[in-house]
């Protein structure tokens, strides 16, 4: 129901939304993508209780929210068409 009120709301303002797959997000580096033993895993306890760790191939130090958000963001920009006149980060 979220996904359903934000497209409504990017549709209603001229916004491009893209619905992006989570899988992986919080376990994978944002730098290197690489998804590593000591990352986050899992929704019990003892994985959300993991708020930050160190990806040990490229040693990028990472907040597990902040590091699911910046990979969301770049599967979406990856699968995004250009459009004249929407900028692209």
């Amino acid at each position: 129901m979220l996904k359903t009120q934000l497209q409504y709301k990017a549709i209603g303002r001229g916004v491009w939304f893209k619905e992006v797959d989570e899988r992986y997000s919080t376990q994978a580096c944002s730098c290197c993508g690489v998804i590593s033993a000591s990352s986050p895993k899992g929704m019990d306890m003892d994985g959300l209780a993991v708020r930050s760790w160190v990806c040990p191939d490229c040693e990028a130090e990472h907040d597990r929210d902040i590091n699911a958000a910046l990979n969301r963001l770049r599967f979406g920009l990856r699968c995004q068409t250009p459009v004249d006149g929407i900028p692209s980060l």
